[in-house]
């Protein structure tokens, strides 16, 4: 039987009393929520945090609501709720097809959208949708808040840019209009990780033509889940077949994918120029008002 290392356990009851418990506690403080990621780790003691912070009372982090011209995220959002938010499926479908295919309804259940994003397994599916859409993070600590790009909150394998001391409270997208988005994901079976992964949303403008775009992968060695040199070559350009299969050629260059059970680096790289060429030709007929 597996049992984790000893550890201490703290209750927080405001995003202030977790701010405050993780600074008393020091670095090797953990905060904890739906722990689907987190508990396995520890289990296994690859992650022997000495203390964790049960932030599951945090429900003021728990929404998903307009504000301006942005969707705000709250980190406490459960998977679930981003699978059910209408406001997402009026303005992003790539949320409800990427969570329909992550893990299963008991870890949707409890697991959240700021636990997915900060564990920042290689493989994370979010990470890929807020990357592709450009997002915002939002981190909070006791000097007050900063946002970070979504294209730099992840500085490397099981690392974020949320410091000591600090929380991840809410993630913003954008809204815009003319858009599209999809996403695609190949898997061993229902519910596993992905042995490659991509996603996309594409506008088009007045003249017909992309007016911006993004493009995530994930568990393909992407860094930072995406590929600006790709989503350059869009812009601008008539979505025509060809466009499309020249920016799903350049992902497949970009990638860096690791031989592994899953499959050999070339079978990835084939993996990633079909779901890219296959999201981004979705997208366009979503901008288009297309059936996708």
């Amino acid at each position: 039987m597996q049992t984790p290392a000893p550890f201490a356990y703290e209750r927080a009851g405001s995003v202030d009393e977790a701010i405050a418990l993780l600074t008393r506690h020091g670095p090797e403080a953990r905060l904890i929520a739906g722990g689907h990621s987190l508990l396995p780790m520890m289990k296994l003691r690859l992650a022997r945090p000495e203390t964790l912070i049960d932030i599951n009372g945090l429900s003021d982090l728990d929404y998903i609501r307009v504000e301006g011209g942005e969707i705000a995220i709250g980190a406490m959002s459960r998977h679930a709720s981003v699978l059910g938010s209408a406001i997402l499926a009026e303005h992003y479908r790539i949320f409800g097809e990427a969570e329909r295919v992550i893990a299963d309804p008991i870890v949707r259940n409890r697991g959240t959208v700021g636990g997915s994003l900060c564990q920042a397994d290689p493989s994370e599916d979010l990470s890929a949708v807020f990357a592709a859409l450009k997002g915002t993070a939002v981190i909070r600590g006791a000097q007050g808040s900063r946002t970070v790009d979504m294209r730099q909150f992840h500085v490397g394998p099981y690392e974020t840019a949320v410091g000591d001391g600090e929380i991840l409270v809410e993630v913003r997208v954008p809204i815009r209009t003319n858009t599209g988005s999809a996403y695609e994901k190949v898997e061993r079976r229902s519910g596993d990780w992905s042995i490659a992964a991509a996603c996309s949303f594409v506008q088009i403008g007045a003249d017909g033509a992309i007016a911006d775009a993004g493009i995530g992968m994930t568990a393909v060695g992407a860094e930072q889940f995406t590929c600006p040199e790709a989503e350059e070559q869009l812009i601008g350009q008539q979505p025509s077949a060809e466009v499309i299969q020249r920016a799903a050629a350049a992902c497949a260059a970009a990638c860096n994918p690791s031989a592994d059970q899953r499959g050999p680096v070339d079978y990835k790289r084939h993996l990633v120029g079909v779901l890219v060429a296959r999201a981004l030709a979705r997208s366009v007929a979503g901008a288009r008002g297309e059936a996708a």
